[in-house]
C-alpha cells in the first residue's frame, strides 16, 4: 500500500492538542504517511506541516469572526484550491466547524474523503447543522459517548473513541507534589483561575476574575492564586487586568502554558467555559465555570441554546453539577460568593469529586488507539 497523504486543519491550543494525538496513533497505524494542512506547535512536533498556524483559526463569537472574516474565508480557498490541485488521499477536519464543515463540503465536490474530529456540540447550540455535516464528512469521530447515536440515526457514519485528555490525565492528583513544586503551602487555599486560551476570552474575562480573586483575598487573607496563561499575548492581557484593578499585590503565581499543574495545585478553579472546565473535572476539581462575550454574538448564541447547561461537565453528567454564571450573571460578586462556597463546604466538594471521577472512567477509552482504527478501518481497508 503507498503511504497514504492526510490533510488536517486544527485551530486554536485544544484543537492542537487533539489532532496530536491523533495524528500519533495515525503514524503508528499508517507507517510512512504525510500529515500536512492547518496545525500547531504539538501537531509540528509530531512531524506535521502546518502551511498555516492554527493560531490564525482562534476566533471565538459570532461578531469575532466577522472581524476577521475576510482573512480566514481567503485562508480556506487557497487551501481548498491546494488540496484540490493535489488531493490528499482523505481530510480530517479538527474541531473548528465554522471553518472545516465548508471546508470538506468543498473537497466532497472534489472528489476528496472526509472524516471529522470532533463532533461540532449540535447538542448544546445548534442542531441544524446535522444536514451540513450529512453533506461534509462520511465519518464522525465522537468524544463523548451519546453522541454516536445522534449521529448514526442521522445517517452519518460515527464512531464513540473516548476523550484523549481523559486518557492522558491520571485517575489520581499528587496536589501535595504539585503544590511543593509552586512554592505553595500544603495547608494553604489554592484558587486556579483560568480565564480561557484566546485573547478575545481574556479581552471580555480578565477584569472579572481578577476582581474575583481580590474579593476572595480580602475575606481570605491566606488564599493563594495559580493562574495558567496560553501565550504572550494573553499574559500580557492578564498583567494589563491586574494594573487596571491595581491588583498587582494580588497573590497569585503565573503559570505559562501549564493549566494542568494549576488543576494539579488547587483546591478549587474559577474556569472559562470550553475545554478547560473538561481538564478541571478530570483533575477532579469544584469549579465554577463563567461565560461572556460581545453582547451580539451572546443574542445569537442565546436563541440557539436548547440545552440547560453550558459548561461541559454539567452537560455530560445531565445536571448541575457545578455553578455556572453566564453574560451579565458573570459578575466579580457573584463569582467570588460561589468560589469561597466551594471552599467552606467539604460535604459538596466530595460529591462532586465523586462525580467526576465516575466520568472520568467513562470518558477513559484509549482515544488515540482507537480513532486510528476507524479511521483505518473505513478509509484504508488494507491497514485495518
Amino acid at each position: 500500500m503507498v503511504a497514504p497523504r492526510i490533510a488536517m486543519v486544527a485551530g486554536e491550543a485544544s484543537g492542537d492538542l487533539l489532532a496530536s494525538h491523533l495524528l500519533g496513533a495515525l503514524a503508528r497505524r499508517l507507517p510512512g504517511a504525510s500529515f500536512f494542512g492547518i496545525g500547531g506547535p504539538r501537531m509540528q512536533a509530531a512531524g506535521f506541516e502546518a502551511w498555516w498556524p492554527a493560531e490564525k483559526l482562534a476566533v471565538r463569537g459570532y461578531v469575532e469572526v466577522l472581524r476577521h472574516y475576510r482573512e480566514i474565508t481567503a485562508i480556506r480557498r487557497e487551501l481548498a484550491y491546494r488540496l484540490g490541485a493535489a488531493p490528499p488521499d482523505l481530510f480530517i477536519g479538527v474541531d473548528a466547524p465554522d471553518f472545516n464543515l465548508d471546508l470538506e463540503i468543498m473537497l466532497r465536490k472534489k472528489g476528496v474523503r472526509t472524516a471529522h474530529f470532533i463532533s461540532p456540540s449540535i447538542w448544546a447550540w445548534r442542531g441544524e447543522r446535522m444536514e451540513k455535516i450529512r453533506r461534509a464528512c462520511e465519518e464522525m469521530l465522537c468524544v463523548f459517548p451519546f453522541e454516536e447515536k445522534l449521529y448514526r440515526d442521522a445517517g452519518i457514519g460515527a464512531t464513540y473513541v473516548g476523550h484523549p485528555l481523559a486518557d492522558v490525565i491520571a485517575e489520581v492528583q499528587d496536589r501535595a507534589s504539585a503544590r511543593a513544586r509552586l512554592g505553595l503551602a500544603d495547608d494553604s487555599q489554592v484558587v486556579a483561575l483560568l480565564p480561557g486560551s484566546r485573547q478575545s476570552e481574556l479581552v471580555y474575562l480578565a477584569d472579572r476574575f481578577v476582581r474575583a480573586a481580590m474579593l476572595l483575598a480580602d475575606a481570605r487573607p491566606a488564599i493563594r492564586f495559580v493562574t495558567p496563561l496560553a501565550s504572550d499575548e494573553t499574559a500580557a492581557l492578564w498583567t494589563a487586568a491586574l494594573a487596571r484593578n491595581s491588583a498587582d499585590r494580588l497573590p497569585v503565581v503565573l503559570l505559562p502554558g501549564d493549566a494542568h499543574g494549576a488543576l494539579a495545585a488547587c483546591d478549587v478553579a474559577l474556569v472559562a467555559s470550553g475545554t478547560a472546565t473538561l481538564e478541571a473535572a478530570l483533575f477532579k476539581r469544584p469549579m465554577v465555570i463563567a461565560y461572556n462575550m460581545a453582547w451580539g454574538s451572546w443574542q445569537m448564541m442565546r436563541r440557539m441554546k436548547y440545552q440547560a447547561y453550558v459548561g461541559l461537565p454539567n452537560i455530560l453528567c445531565g445536571e448541575f453539577v457545578v455553578p455556572e454564571f453566564l453574560q451579565e450573571d458573570a459578575t466579580a460578586e457573584n463569582l467570588a460568593q460561589a468560589i469561597g462556597n466551594l471552599l467552606s463546604d467539604e460535604t459538596t466538594c466530595g460529591r462532586i469529586v465523586r462525580r467526576f471521577s465516575k466520568l472520568h472512567a467513562e470518558l477513559r477509552q484509549d482515544m488515540a488507539t482507537r480513532a486510528a482504527e476507524a479511521i483505518a478501518r473505513r478509509f484504508f481497508a488494507a491497514a485495518g
